[in-house]
């Protein structure tokens, strides 16, 4: 640990440091309660139109069903490029909305797999989650190279699944689901470690406020895109 790092109160005293570990685990506290409550709203949304053929009929045996799977991926661009103008209440609402159109694009799970299978699936994914970003939050090893490979892995998955879609292989998906297991579960520790880096005691509330919604976004992907690829991996079908 550098005592000259500003993370860490330019070498203060050890009650200095006191005060910035509490304000750090406040702060991933509060991004790990956005990320929570964020799947809580997936989970919701989900359930409701995976199982009422009212709401699921109309989207999922139309095109609209293209419009729901393609929405988040609009969401995390929009995100991505605008995040730093964004208000922070702006950002809590964008997440808010993003976790309720992600919750429309995973209710076709409750069309494929069993009640069962995912909630098996569920806490399997939330056990490895839970694993490495406690590793990441704890571990004084520098994951940036670490990082920088598991995202070419990252395109690399994107690439394969997208020409999946016309090849419709079962040995590629399978590749594809163990591959991308791995990828994110590695993203998970880097993106905790990241998070955690990125806290600062000078930063304003408004600043604080932006970074607890994005880290909470970034971890919330990883567990999502965790339990999906689990999920074809290991789910039972209807």
């Amino acid at each position: 640990m550098n005592p000259t790092n500003p993370r860490y109160g330019y070498g203060a005293d050890a009650g200095s440091q006191a005060l910035f570990d509490e304000g750090l685990r406040k702060h991933m506290l509060r991004v790990y309660n956005y990320m929570g409550i964020g799947l809580v709203v997936t989970g919701i949304v989900a359930m409701i139109v995976g199982t009422t053929p009212a709401l699921y009929v109309p989207i999922f045996q139309s095109p609209l069903k293209w419009v729901v799977m393609l929405a988040p991926l609009a969401f995390v661009l929009f995100f991505s490029f605008r995040i730093q103008s964004m208000s922070a209440s702006g950002a809590q609402t964008m997440f808010w909305a993003f976790c309720a159109v992600m919750g429309l694009s995973l209710a076709s799970v409750f069309l494929v797999f069993t009640g069962t299978s995912i909630t098996r699936t569920f806490f399997i994914a939330a056990t490895m989650f839970g694993a490495t970003s406690l590793y990441g939050y704890t571990t004084k090893r520098d994951l940036a190279n670490i990082g920088s490979f598991l995202m070419m892995g990252l395109f690399g998955v994107i690439i394969a699944s997208v020409v999946n879609i016309f090849l419709g292989s079962s040995a590629l998906q399978f590749a594809i689901s163990i591959i991308g297991i791995v990828v994110f579960v590695g993203l998970t520790a880097w993106d905790t470690q990241n998070i955690k880096e990125q806290y600062a005691e000078n930063h304003d509330q408004e600043t604080s406020q932006k970074l607890a919604v994005f880290g909470a976004l970034s971890l919330y992907l990883n567990f999502v895109n965790i339990f999906q690829l689990l999920l074809n991996f290991t789910g039972e079908r209807e």
